[in-house]
């Protein structure tokens, strides 16, 4: 089996907690006395979706990315707990074994619910939130994202597997960067092998399915919780400094609940990105990398006494990367 790909400038390490082993991946910090940061993936995804956001924030934050139980180079947890609390609790247990909190908290997709989860139930180990396109529930999902809600239908995955199994890795690859990018073209050549290396890793890991089916079920049993423990309702619990990143070519999480999680996150600021996907760290780094900078100079202000505007700041950035 082909090895876990590390950048330049990244190292992975393997972290032993109760009920959980965690693949976490860091970039050795610019000097010394910066800021905590910790990235979370979203489903299918690893730690190596955040790498390019994580090389432009160097200097900014001292960052590291997990593998969640199941994904990337992080095997099944022991209690085969899938569900976003049991992510989120995997996640608190790193940062509580770490010592490192509290971190500048980014989450996307899945990882944007776990993340809302962390920030909601542990206030103490979050200083701001960096959501992208987050999990969160929708009345109405569109229909591209569909598929991905029958995923956690009991049998489906295996199904799915049976009528795929003629696809190559290539044509897996193509059909996830359609999903999730705005523009597919922005991919080079050397980061689609790279993706596609990858998943054949993956592929031949004994839990792969098993690890999508039942976080995807995770995903919609979250959808369908009220009361306290609803994400929107935990979204409302959320006292860190929050930014929220939202993509109108996004056909995973709708635009629209842009402006619901603008007025649920009580002190948060929202940056559209029209020509974005699913994954904006990914496919506009630059742009991402600059509104978190702004976000961290504001908070620091603030804890200085300097006057900070809470509330929504919406910003809309036309042709972003472009």
């Amino acid at each position: 089996m082909a090895p876990v790909r590390v950048g330049e400038g990244e190292r992975l390490r393997s972290v032993g907690l109760p009920g959980v082993t965690l693949s976490i991946r860091s970039r050795r910090p610019a000097r010394e006395g910066l800021p905590p940061a910790l990235y979370v993936h979203g489903l299918g995804g690893s730690s190596q979706n955040w790498s390019e956001l994580m090389a432009q924030l160097d200097g900014a934050v001292d960052s590291e990315a997990l593998d969640l139980p199941g994904f990337g180079d992080s095997p099944p947890p022991d209690d085969g707990d899938y569900s976003v609390t049991g992510h989120a609790r995997a996640v608190i247990r790193h940062l509580d074994a770490a010592g490192r909190g509290p971190v500048h908290l980014f989450g996307n997709s899945l990882g944007g619910a776990v993340t809302t989860r962390v920030a909601a139930v542990r206030p103490d180990l979050v200083r701001t939130l960096t959501l992208v396109s987050p999990a969160l529930p929708e009345l109405r999902i569109q229909r591209t994202a569909a598929p991905t809600a029958l995923l956690g239908v009991p049998g489906v995955a295996a199904l799915f597997t049976r009528l795929t199994k003629e696809w190559t890795a290539e044509q897996r690859v193509r059909g996830v960067l359609g999903l999730c990018y705005g523009d597919p073209a922005r991919v080079s050549s050397e980061a689609f092998q790279y993706a596609v290396e990858e998943l054949e890793r993956r592929l031949q890991l004994p839990y792969f399915w098993d690890a999508m089916a039942r976080s995807a079920r995770g995903i919609v049993n979250a959808y369908t919780l009220g009361g306290q423990h609803g994400l929107w309702r935990q979204a409302e619990r959320v006292l860190a400094p929050t930014l929220l990143i939202y993509g109108g070519r996004d056909q995973l999480v709708a635009f629209r609940m842009a402006r619901k999680a603008a007025h649920s996150f009580r002190d948060s600021r929202l940056l559209s990105l029209p020509d974005a996907g699913h994954v904006a760290m990914m496919e506009y780094p630059e742009v991402v990398a600059a509104a978190f900078r702004e976000l961290l100079s504001d908070t620091a202000q603030a804890g200085t006494g300097a006057t900070r505007a809470s509330g929504v700041d919406g910003v809309t950035v036309p042709g972003a990367g472009s």
